[in-house]
């Protein structure tokens, strides 16, 4: 499986989150999703903000589908 890679994230002061996939906007998560990503991107920073954007569906889809949050 490939490794996502050029994923930065900032916590703003209003709380929100702001995820950038080389320098560029990739979403903005405000308040239960924004405290949802955080404590899940301290165990896999790269492969949880690719999934949070949706910058996942590049072979890996299966692996996608069995992640807790898309089971919903």
């Amino acid at each position: 499986m490939g490794h996502a890679s050029g994923f930065e994230y900032e916590v703003r002061s209003d709380g929100s989150v702001k995820v950038t996939h080389f320098g560029r906007k990739a979403a903005i998560l405000r308040d239960a999703r924004a405290e949802e990503f955080l404590e899940e991107v301290a165990s896999d920073p790269q492969g949880s903000m690719a999934r949070w954007t949706g910058n996942y569906k590049r072979g890996n889809e299966r692996v996608a589908k069995k992640h807790p949050r898309n089971q919903r």
